[in-house]
């Protein structure tokens, strides 16, 4: 926010150091970027629309952590769940499983393979399951995943429990493509 009203303010002071040569080049870049991010803000508008527009992204915005991105991103992943057995392989699939280095019936469990899956997609989901621990931290949990999640992140720590809800997430949309139901959060009763 500061750079964008600074930028204008150096473009427009004749009385400031700055060269004429490196002030046309920044202006230059300066209405380069302000296109870009029009653009930009357009397309975002447009894969918005798309998203609303289809019945199944419409119901996958109601996971927890999921916008728009996420449940286009979900939808072109999965599918109709067809083509993966069950929840678990559609997340490791994507990328969201432990890595297992397993011999001689010793099962050693590492972290989530960074090489493998559908990247972009991952950081979107765990962007999002950051989010909704962010604003889980500030208040009560209302819904058994809620309960779940709180006493995860107390156990394991918050980048822990982000990708674990993130995996959540990918198996509860595979249920929710495969099946056509929509979610059901079951709040918890006082």
């Amino acid at each position: 926010a500061a750079l964008r009203s600074a930028i204008p303010e150096v473009l427009e002071d004749g009385e400031n150091d700055v060269p004429m040569s490196f002030r046309e080049s920044m202006a230059q870049m300066w209405a380069l970027f302000q296109t870009i991010e029009a653009e930009l803000a357009q397309l975002t508008r447009q894969q918005t629309a798309l998203t609303i527009q289809d019945e199944q992204s419409r119901s996958l915005i109601e996971l927890e952590g999921v916008g728009p991105i996420g449940a286009l991103g979900l939808k072109l992943a999965i599918g109709n769940g067809s083509h993966f057995k069950n929840g678990r392989d559609a997340a490791a699939c994507l990328g969201l499983t432990p890595v297992q280095h397993s011999s001689g019936g010793k099962q050693k469990i590492g972290s989530i393979s960074q090489m493998s899956g559908h990247k972009r997609l991952r950081s979107v989901l765990i962007q999002g399951a950051i989010s909704v621990l962010s604003y889980l931290d500030k208040r009560e949990a209302r819904t058994a995943k809620e309960i779940w999640l709180k006493a995860l992140m107390q156990r394991r720590g918050k980048r822990i429990a982000a990708v674990a809800l993130a995996n959540k997430t990918i198996r509860t949309a595979w249920a929710m493509l495969s099946r056509g139901e929509s979610y059901n959060a079951s709040l918890q009763t006082a």
